[in-house]
């Protein structure tokens, strides 16, 4: 692999779902199968520099030419789960939520009105012959959205330290939980939102990701992981951040009808999230 792969890409964030094998028809079914005994697999990390790369040539290219064929993969309890990358499909969705996040001039600068037309005119034809297309990996940028946490407990938190230079292993922060778990916890937390709070982001992003996850196999895992984010942590930070304990207290309290404790859970949410915003900004 070229050296260039030692440098770090930030600063993204994903939620995964990772399905069994079996959900999987032929012949992708037997494609993952043949991937999976593949001694070295491409990282997250590989996968962010692939997508920026494209960004480099002119005129840049937004979307793919091609679908990835690779994927992450895990073994869990002796049962071969797999998450696609499918990149094509996920930059025609980012694409579209760009105009929202940037200001025009700057998205014209980076990918011209020509570009942008003639790739939403190859989504749409995509599209109709794919209606039921939806992707395994969602991604977020210099956060990770309150809703995500829902998902996960405190209990399901992993965080390995890294080897803290360059060169080593970077720090590890994620959740892995069954998708019947997951399921549960929106289900419940959207009945409790609802019955105390109005209409809103929170609620809003919740539904949309409860849909999304009606989407897959029952017996999937779903992966909540800090990827790229957690080098704008220090390690300290990354060590004591507890949001998914923080999201599931505020929800319990507003479930008792405390509302002090649930604003007080609010509130170390963002305080913690305050320097990310921070840095975003000075980016």
């Amino acid at each position: 692999m070229p050296k260039v792969s030692s440098v770090i890409v930030p600063y993204a964030t994903y939620l995964r779902v990772y399905e069994p094998l079996a959900a999987f028809p032929e012949p992708e079914r037997s494609h993952w199968a043949r991937y999976a005994r593949r001694e070295r697999r491409p990282s997250y990390q590989d996968e962010l520099r692939r997508s920026l790369a494209d960004l480099l040539p002119t005129p840049p290219i937004p979307v793919p030419v091609h679908e990835s064929g690779d994927a992450f993969v895990l073994d869990v309890e002796g049962v071969l789960c797999v998450c696609p990358w499918r990149t094509r499909l996920r930059g025609w969705q980012a694409l579209e939520g760009l105009s929202g996040e940037l200001p025009r001039t700057v998205l014209d600068a980076v990918l011209p009105p020509l570009v942008r037309g003639q790739a939403a005119q190859d989504y749409e034809r995509w599209l109709a012959r794919n209606p039921d297309a939806r992707p395994w990996i969602r991604t977020a940028t210099w956060q990770v959205p309150l809703n995500w946490f829902v998902l996960v407990s405190d209990a399901e938190r992993e965080y390995t330290k890294g080897a803290g230079d360059a060169e080593g292993e970077p720090p590890v922060l994620r959740y892995r939980t069954p998708m019947v778990q997951a399921r549960r916890r929106v289900a419940r937390a959207l009945r409790t939102l609802r019955d105390t709070i109005d209409e809103g982001p929170l609620v809003d992003g919740l539904v949309d990701v409860g849909r999304w996850l009606e989407e897959f196999h029952p017996r999937s895992l779903v992966e909540l992981d800090y990827g790229g984010l957690v080098h704008t942590l220090p390690a300290g930070a990354l060590e004591d951040d507890r949001s998914a304990a923080d999201v599931a207290e505020g929800i319990d309290a507003l479930r008792r009808g405390d509302g002090s404790a649930a604003g007080e859970a609010y509130a170390r949410l963002v305080e913690r999230w305050r320097s990310v915003r921070d840095r975003r900004s000075a980016n």
